[in-house]
């Protein structure tokens, strides 16, 4: 079943694209805050978990993350990463900036090898104050799971407003200092075929990939519980070969 992350710190857990990875969770603990509505998303429809929309506070993110290192470090168990993800999109919070540089302060005092990580739908990169902040990670990871506005309406349900051609000018503006991530999948969502493996789909896409020049790309396909119960997942073998024709653009590629 799909579900929530309950508190502002969880894990760690074993990420199949990051390594050990501890989670930060920005949004509310009790619902779901986010400017997509994909359907495949492993916290389920934004519509079911509707209710207090009250993003955690910064000084208490802060706190419960410095502790939990503390205690991870004495216990000799230490994260690769440091990931913002949780219950939504985590650069809709106001103190986002912020909360990226307490969390730098941090992870260089108690584990200085780790990383930290962003995951992220790219609506907010608008906003001067989450560019910088997304400049100063380690791993600036943005989606986009489709070159056509239509497939995007389909898998990820935007907020009114959203649009491809604008965020790819946005991705461009970090100069390659991002990570580009794809969810690849096929299936029936309303009566409607959905399909970015096609051959139009990844063509159309390469040329996006190309466009934007990312330090890597990031391919995978379903692995959780989805709400949408109709999804098929791409095989590791159909995700070689799109991470291939990535690579042969002269951009890494990896495959989870």
């Amino acid at each position: 079943m799909t579900a929530l992350y309950n508190n502002i710190i969880f894990g760690p857990v074993q990420s199949r694209r990051l390594g050990v990875s501890l989670g930060v969770n920005l949004l509310p603990i009790e619902s779901k805050l986010c400017s997509f509505d994909c359907i495949y998303c492993e916290c389920g429809w934004n519509g079911d978990h509707i209710g207090p929309r009250r993003f955690n506070k910064r000084e208490d993110v802060r706190e419960m993350l410095a502790t939990t290192l503390q205690q991870m470090g004495e216990d000799g168990r230490l994260p690769d990463v440091i990931t913002f993800a949780g219950n939504g999109e985590p650069t809709m919070h106001p103190e986002f900036e912020q909360i990226i540089d307490d969390t730098i302060a941090l992870r260089d005092q108690f584990c200085p090898s780790a990383k930290v990580s962003v995951l992220s739908n790219a609506t907010q990169i608008h906003r001067e104050d989450v560019c910088r902040a997304l400049c100063r990670v380690d791993n600036n990871i943005l989606k986009l799971d489709s070159a056509f506005d239509s497939t995007v309406r389909l898998m990820n349900k935007p907020a009114a407003g959203y649009s491809v051609e604008a965020t790819i000018e946005r991705m461009k503006r970090f100069s390659g200092q991002m990570t580009l991530q794809t969810m690849f999948l096929r299936g029936e969502y309303q009566g409607q075929h959905i399909d970015n493996t096609s051959d139009e789909e990844v063509a159309s896409w390469l040329k996006l990939v190309e466009e934007i020049a990312p330090r890597q790309v990031m391919v995978y396909s379903l692995d959780r519980d989805t709400p949408c119960k109709t999804l098929e997942k791409v095989s590791r073998e159909e995700l070689m070969q799109i991470a291939e024709r990535v690579e042969a653009l002269g951009i890494p590629c990896s495959v989870a």
